[in-house]
């Protein structure tokens, strides 16, 4: 296994921290959940209620009426105005009060906040920071999930337990060996080497298979593109974007069709997408979807992948909330990091350098942040994605020869 950094090993408050960055864009919703009625939903901590205006437009309002805070939620939407399901209050698009029963005139200062909204990537999202800082260029890039080149989709999980857990599971696909043995789980996962890297904002894991059997998952997508079902050069390469985007370029080809040279021709491959939104410390909105780059028009397929990855991601729900609720129970435990920890815990460094430029509280964690991602750049300037693939046919190798 690679080596991870030493200033990794401790793992100091990582678990007892569960807040989330503000100044941030969170994905709200599928596109197509958003339209002409009321969709509540809770962001980052925020109630909003989410509506589209006759033109189309996608919109976000605090889900609280200004006089008694009912949310708006139960309330109806007229043309592009919310209307208080209590007292009838209506509020316009950008949150401003335009009626008050029984007055001709409007309190000035009836409103409810409105939100920054973008669509990109299928999703909806929302800008949870100051509304000047709101460009949309800085929304994380999943443009695999409406590119013409690629085809899919996806689902939307509610999952019991902090965001945080879940940046942790799919930086770390060493857990595939035992939680999804029956599906994408390969012995070799657990047994290949890995490569940890960061650069600014990101963090990437990579990690080659040489010469392994393709577990099920993948063994089925080979047959569907004509291929003959064999042993396969296997990649995995994570790519996080802060505070919770994480786009998974996975794939097999026949061994020896130069996959790890670049050339994937011969094979299969697809990107999970997978973006998280904080709900409460202890919930998380998991937006995912799988997109492949072959048969695009066969809506079989599509359909077949969408709902085997739904199976594959009930298991990993399953475990995510059992950990959630024992951590809860030990609120003192010191954890202690392993080599495969070394992405999810470089994540959190990005996490805590995004909360220490907005929360004073965790000035100590930022400062900390950067000095282990200093130190570890002095150590290792590369991105060492060559090493990690010599080391992976060298494992292979030894494999063959049974030393």
């Amino acid at each position: 296994m690679t080596a991870t950094p030493s200033p990794l090993r401790a793992a100091p408050e990582t678990f007892a921290r569960r807040e989330w960055p503000r100044a941030t864009w969170y994905a709200a919703a599928y596109d197509v959940e958003v339209g002409a009625h009321l969709l509540p939903r809770t962001v980052a901590g925020a109630s909003l209620v989410l509506f589209r205006t006759p033109s189309g437009e996608a919109r976000a309002l605090e889900n609280a009426c200004w006089h008694r805070l009912l949310p708006l939620s139960e309330g109806k939407l007229l043309g592009d105005e919310v209307m208080c399901g209590y007292h009838g209050l209506r509020y316009d698009a950008d949150g401003r009060c335009t009626f008050m029963p029984s007055q001709t005139t409007v309190n000035p200062s009836a409103r409810v906040r409105s939100y920054p909204v973008a669509e990109r990537h299928r999703f909806v999202w929302v800008w949870t920071g100051d509304p000047a800082d709101a460009d949309p260029a800085t929304i994380p890039d999943l443009h695999w999930n409406d590119d013409p080149a690629w085809a899919g989709d996806g689902r939307l999980i509610h999952v019991d337990c902090n965001y945080k857990l879940i940046v942790d599971n799919l930086m770390d696909l060493t857990h595939e060996t035992f939680v999804h043995g029956g599906s994408i789980g390969h012995r070799s996962v657990a047994e290949s080497p890995f490569e940890v890297t960061h650069g600014k904002g990101t963090v990437t894991v990579t990690r080659w298979m040489i010469d392994v059997e393709a577990p099920p998952f993948w063994a089925r997508q080979l047959e569907w593109r004509g291929a003959t079902p064999g042993h396969v050069d296997r990649w995995q390469i994570i790519h996080f974007t802060p505070p919770g985007t994480i786009a998974i370029d996975v794939g097999v080809a026949p061994t020896g069709t130069g996959a790890p040279e670049g050339d994937r021709s011969q094979g299969v491959n697809g990107f999970v997408l997978n973006t998280m939104t904080p709900e409460s410390p202890t919930s998380t909105h998991y937006f995912w979807a799988f997109a492949r780059n072959y048969a695009l028009g066969d809506q079989r397929i599509t359909t077949l992948l969408r709902d085997g990855v739904s199976g594959v991601f009930a298991e990993d729900e399953e475990v995510l909330a059992a950990q959630q609720r024992a951590i809860d129970a030990h609120p003192d435990k010191e954890f202690y990091n392993l080599n495969i920890d070394g992405g999810a815990m470089w994540a959190r460094r990005m996490i805590d350098l995004m909360l220490a430029a907005e929360d004073d509280s965790y000035a100590e964690a930022g400062a900390r942040a950067e000095r282990d991602i200093a130190e570890h750049h002095r150590a290792d300037p590369g991105d060492g994605a060559e090493r990690e693939v010599a080391r992976a046919r060298a494992e292979a190798e030894r494999a063959r020869s049974g030393s």
